[in-house]
């Protein structure tokens, strides 16, 4: 039996990221990186491939859990018949190598503790080598070494090629388990205290957190998806991954099945956007210089998404021996829809690139040169059908989308010129190509009889990506053809009050077969397009049944099926939070936000 995606919760370390269930197990996690081979994959799969368990023996899920307040620390409550017992989980940011912490604590009466690890290296393939080294149990394969160390009371053992452990903790003790990860050709990194550790982790996610500027309604939620997002970023370069997940179905039992963990550029304004509104300077600053570094180069070699560090090889293999969530194949590392052809992107830097501007981030020299090489590409190709922003693996086509953020690209180029007039660049050049697109976006992704755009030129499909025009900025809120797209898309793509993608006959457009949920992100957007064609009461009421949909500490995977009322696809998704957090300040922050 598979766990629902939302029975589990995150925690992270800025560089890497786990899933814990509600059973208190850790079912996933990827080590040293986000994008790493994982060692517990679980989800993927089941105990065999790898999970480690810590909790009352013999009993099943717990009795409650939350994050403790404004941080990324999991408390998970069980309450027996001998007593009640709190498992603290934990990854305390990294000095040297990364860390995961669990510390049992005692609540009432006497509670017996069962850990049960498995360590399975290069997601649930290889069994390491155990053996006992200073009081630690190590386990050793290839290049990853990982360190078990518990206190001096617990006695573990080694069984069914596991790592066990029994105890019994009273009211007011503590016990405290730390795994660590390092390269197996390196000696062990320096031991950290797990107390201190959750001391300074409390602290710094609250320090974090109190930055944040939005103080309106559904200040808790919007918080706590302004952590995740911070969960999801990549420290060191400030790359912020759409999932810390693979292979999570969109569909249960389909093939809809792809890698999240890399840093896709179509979402560079909409972070850029809510991390600005919501006060983050900083984070919006490494964002935006990882993707000057991520773009720059030939504007032709220009790919939707890259790895961590900006890398641009992402191949995509098939994971075999894996068996899928809930029986979900294929499992899949990598993805190959880097190698897609979205002339969107293009857009979305540029826009970026504007908005950080506009903000007052700190200019880079070359921002400049490496819009106006970006421009070049676009003019001459613009024209050219792609795969839209959706990544189809069907045939190219001519998306509305993709041309409305060329259209955006060449107009804040121009605007960027007229507001400065020393910028260099043919501006009359640019100024022409804005307004042959949206000429001709009008004329051929328009369809006058039912009064909205279309998915691509000449067809009857539609497409949530419609609703963002008012908010590019192609057409304004009130012009007739914007609110007939908007309530078209509502009804057709509409289901039971959430919104797909796309129309139904998917495989016809995206070349695969089978369904999928109810994309989250397009349903926020439907809100936004709502809030600004004068309908913002309707808005509100589609934004209080999204933030209904949190699990129970507040995550959002990618989609959502509301007859099963199931979450489905990678989770938890950068997209949909940031989602929540800018339609949250669209329709409250004005005077909270500034």
């Amino acid at each position: 039996m598979h766990r629902p995606i939302e029975d589990y919760a995150l925690i992270g370390d800025h560089q890497t990221a786990a899933l814990v269930g509600r059973d208190g197990s850790i079912d996933w996690l990827c080590l040293p990186r986000f994008d790493s081979a994982a060692c517990f994959a679980a989800l993927l799969g089941d105990e065999r491939n790898g999970h480690w368990r810590l909790a009352p023996d013999g009993a099943g899920d717990c009795t409650r859990r939350a994050y403790r307040k404004d941080s990324l620390v999991l408390d998970t409550i069980w309450r027996t018949d001998e007593g009640t017992v709190r498992v603290t989980d934990l990854m305390p940011q990294r000095d040297r190598a990364p860390d995961v912490v669990r510390i049992v604590e005692g609540v009432e009466g006497r509670v017996t503790m069962r850990s049960t690890l498995r360590l399975r290296f290069d997601y649930g393939s290889v069994v390491p080598w155990m053996r006992r080294a200073d009081g630690h149990r190590v386990a050793v394969a290839g290049p990853d070494s990982v360190w078990l160390r518990s206190e001096p009371q617990v006695r573990t053992w080694g069984e069914d090629f596991g790592t066990h452990a029994e105890f019994t903790v009273a009211e007011g003790e503590r016990v405290a388990f730390v795994l660590t990860w390092h390269p197996s050709h390196e000696p062990r990194p320096p031991l950290v205290d797990p107390y201190e550790a959750l001391r300074h982790s409390l602290d710094d996610w609250r320090a974090w957190a109190a930055r944040c500027r939005y103080d309106g309604p559904y200040r808790d939620e919007v918080v706590r998806s302004l952590i995740t997002l911070k969960a999801l970023t990549f420290e060191p370069t400030g790359g912020i991954v759409a999932a810390p997940t693979t292979s999570l179905p969109e569909e249960i039992g389909g093939v809809r099945n792809w890698d999240y963990r890399y840093c896709w550029l179509r979402d560079s304004t909409l972070t850029l956007g809510a991390l600005l509104a919501a006060g983050y300077r900083e984070e919006a600053a490494a964002w935006r210089d990882w993707l000057l570094r991520a773009a720059a180069g030939n504007p032709a070699d220009l790919q939707i998404m890259y790895g961590l560090a900006g890398e641009r090889r992402l191949p995509e293999e098939e994971l075999s021996w894996l068996p899928g969530y809930a029986g979900s194949k294929p499992v899949r590392s990598g993805n190959e829809a880097a190698r897609q052809l979205q002339l969107d992107v293009y857009g979305e830097v540029i826009d970026s690139l504007s908005l950080a501007r506009a903000a007052g981030l700190p200019l880079e020299p070359h921002m400049w040169q490496l819009q106006l090489a970006l421009m070049e590409f676009l003019h001459e190709n613009w024209r050219e059908p792609d795969e839209g922003l959706w990544e189809v693996r069907g045939p190219r086509r001519q998306f509305v989308h993709s041309k409305v953020m060329a259209w955006a690209a060449a107009d804040r180029t121009v605007r960027a010129m007229e507001e400065d007039p020393r910028l260099p660049g043919d501006v009359d050049r640019w100024r022409a190509m804005r307004d042959e697109v949206h000429r001709e976006v009008c004329e051929q992704g328009y369809d006058a009889e039912r009064n909205t755009f279309t998915q691509y030129y000449g067809s009857a499909d539609l497409d949530a990506a419609l609703l963002l025009i008012p908010q590019i900025g192609f057409l304004p809120p009130d012009d007739p053809r914007v609110v007939g797209t908007v309530d078209a898309v509502r009804e057709e793509l509409g289901h039971k009050g959430l919104l797909r993608r796309y129309s139904e006959d998917r495989a016809s457009v995206d070349g695969l077969p089978g369904g999928e949920g109810t994309f989250l992100v397009c349903s926020f957007w439907l809100a936004d397009a709502l809030h600004l064609t004068g309908r913002t009461h309707q808005a509100r009421e589609l934004f209080e049944r999204l933030v209904g949909l949190v699990n129970d500490v507040g995550l959002l995977a990618e989609e959502y099926d509301p007859v099963a009322e199931c979450h489905l696809g990678n989770f938890p998704q950068a997209f949909s939070h940031i989602g929540l957090v800018g339609t949250a300040l669209a329709l409250y922050g004005t005077d909270q936000a500034g």
